[in-house]
C-alpha cells in the first residue's frame, strides 16, 4: 500500500483514558452552560456501541447531539442529555473506515458530513426524524483525513483534506453543490481549520456578519508545514498566500485558527515533532506569521481554541487535555489538565 492510501488520522481506542484526547476539539461545545462534561463525554464514546475503533467524536453546536465514527465503516448519532445518552441512529454507507465527522451550523439545518478511507464525503441531513444521504462525493484519489464546515457568515461551505494532497471545496447552495479542489500539500493534508469570517481590528455588524465576510483557511500537512489559502473574487480560486509557514520537523496533524476577530490572528498548530506552535500576525501586518514554541513530552494530536478564541485546548499521545491561555508578558502558560 502507497503511503498516499494511509490515512493520517490517529485511531481512538475503546478505552476512557484513550477516549479524552478526542474531547479536546470539544471545548467551544463544552463550554456552554449545562452542556456534559469531559469524562462523560468520554464516557459516552467509550460506550458508543461500536464494532471497531472509534475515529471522531463530535457534538453539535448547541451541546446537545454528538456523532461518532468508526473502523466498522458506519456514523453514530446520540442525544445528549447530562448524565445520560441514547442512541437515534446510525448512519451507513462508506466502504471504509470512517475517520471524521462534522457538523453544520444550524442556520442551514440539520446535517452532518462524513468522510473516511474510501475517499469519499457523504452530506447527511435529518428531516422530519429521519436522516437521509442527500449527496455524496468522489473527488479524491486517497484517504479524506478531515473535513471542516466554513463560519456560516461565508455560506455553507465544506472544506475536505486528502492524503493524495489535494483539498476540494464544496459549496453548498439552493439545494445544489459545486466544487473546487486543489493541490495544497504533496505529501498529503492532514488538517484543515477556516479563519473567521470578518479580519482581525474589522467591524461586526450587530447580526454577527461582517460586511464581506472572507473565505479564508489554514491546511497542515506531511511536509511539516502549514499554508494559508484565500478565495480570489476575479478567478473564482483559492491561491495560497505567501510562503508556507515552517518551523515543525514533522508531520503538521492539527490546526485550529482562532476564532477571535480582535487585534491579533492566531493559529495553532500541532505536530508530530512533540510541539505545538502558535502563530500569530497584527492587523497591520497580515502577511507576516510569527510563531512561538510549546514543547510537550509525547506527540500532539489536537488543538481547539474556545469560543471567545483566548483558551487553547490540547491534547495528545499521552490521552491528557491541557488548558492555554497568552499571560500579559506573551507568554502562553497552562491554567489547567485535565487526565482520565
Amino acid at each position: 500500500m502507497s503511503m498516499k492510501n494511509v490515512s493520517k488520522r490517529v485511531p481512538l481506542l475503546s478505552s476512557l483514558s484513550q477516549a479524552i484526547w478526542c474531547i479536546a476539539s470539544q471545548l467551544p461545545q463544552l463550554l456552554f452552560p449545562g452542556a456534559p462534561n469531559f469524562v462523560n463525554m468520554a464516557q459516552v464514546i467509550t460506550n458508543s456501541g461500536h464494532d471497531d475503533m472509534i475515529h471522531d467524536a463530535v457534538l453539535d453546536y448547541y451541546g446537545r447531539r454528538l456523532a461518532t465514527c468508526s473502523s466498522d465503516r458506519t456514523v453514530k448519532i446520540f442525544e445528549v442529555d447530562g448524565e445520560t445518552h441514547k442512541l437515534t441512529e446510525t448512519l451507513k454507507g462508506h466502504e471504509g473506515a470512517v475517520w471524521c465527522v462534522s457538523w453544520a451550523h444550524p442556520k442551514y439545518g440539520n446535517i452532518l458530513a462524513s468522510a473516511g478511507y474510501d475517499g469519499k464525503v457523504f452530506i447527511w441531513r435529518e428531516s422530519n426524524s429521519t436522516w437521509s444521504r442527500v449527496f455524496d462525493f468522489a473527488l479524491h484519489t486517497a484517504s479524506v483525513n478531515i473535513i471542516s464546515w466554513s463560519p456560516h457568515e461565508s455560506g455553507c461551505l465544506l472544506a475536505c483534506a486528502s492524503s493524495d494532497g489535494n483539498v476540494s471545496v464544496l459549496e453548498f447552495k439552493d439545494n445544489s453543490m459545486d466544487h473546487k479542489i486543489f493541490q495544497a500539500h504533496g505529501m498529503g493534508v492532514n488538517s484543515v481549520s477556516w479563519a473567521p469570517s470578518a479580519a482581525p481590528g474589522s467591524l461586526v455588524s450587530a447580526g454577527g456578519a461582517a460586511a464581506g465576510a472572507q473565505r479564508r483557511f489554514v491546511t497542515g500537512g506531511s511536509d511539516n508545514t502549514l499554508r494559508l489559502w484565500a478565495f480570489d473574487q476575479a478567478s473564482q480560486t483559492y491561491k495560497q498566500e505567501g510562503g508556507a509557514l515552517t518551523g515543525h520537523t514533522d508531520w503538521v496533524r492539527d490546526v485550529a485558527w482562532s476564532p477571535s476577530v480582535l487585534q491579533k490572528s492566531y493559529i495553532a498548530s500541532a505536530s508530530q515533532d512533540k510541539t505545538v506552535r502558535i502563530w500569530t500576525s497584527d492587523a497591520a501586518h497580515p502577511g507576516q506569521w510569527e510563531s512561538k514554541e510549546i514543547k510537550f513530552d509525547a506527540v500532539i494530536w489536537r488543538v481547539s481554541w474556545s469560543l471567545s478564541g483566548n483558551v487553547l485546548a490540547v491534547s495528545g499521545q499521552d490521552n491528557k487535555v491541557s488548558l492555554w491561555t497568552e499571560n500579559l508578558r506573551g507568554e502562553w502558560e497552562c491554567v489547567k489538565t485535565i487526565e482520565e
